[in-house]
């Protein structure tokens, strides 16, 4: 089965950047599409950013233009580049994964029950 493994959360100060990782194991096709929730306690998991395997990204409009997401399906990682962190950025961050077949169009807003696979999370937290 797929298991998805996050690493990278840090505190930081506002401003600064962040590298987040993700292993992959389990796979059975050469690609999954992937992506990155964040939650914070009380509120409803949000998406952040997806990548299919096409290479096909989106983003939520909070994070468009200082996020960046990628993979390197040879590794089976999945990254998130985080630049100008702000402090509402501060949340659990999850990595997830969708059936292989998945694909993103552009209209598309992410939605939990698209992804399957889940890790344990790794917490960012950004100070003002």
């Amino acid at each position: 089965r797929v298991q998805l493994v996050e690493s990278g959360g840090s505190s930081v100060q506002a401003g600064r950047s962040l590298r987040l990782s993700c292993a992959a194991s389990g796979y059975t096709s050469s690609g999954y599409c992937m992506g990155w929730f964040r939650q914070v306690p009380g509120k409803k998991r949000e998406g952040v950013a997806a990548i299919d395997s096409d290479g096909t990204t989106i983003y939520a409009d909070s994070v468009k233009d200082r996020f960046t997401i990628s993979h390197d399906n040879a590794k089976k990682s999945l990254y998130l580049e985080m630049s100008s962190l702000k402090p509402e950025d501060t949340a659990m961050y999850y990595c997830a994964a969708a059936p292989a077949e998945f694909r993103l169009w552009d209209e598309y807003v992410m939605v939990e029950s698209d992804f399957h696979y889940w890790g344990q999370g790794t917490q960012v937290t950004v100070s003002s």
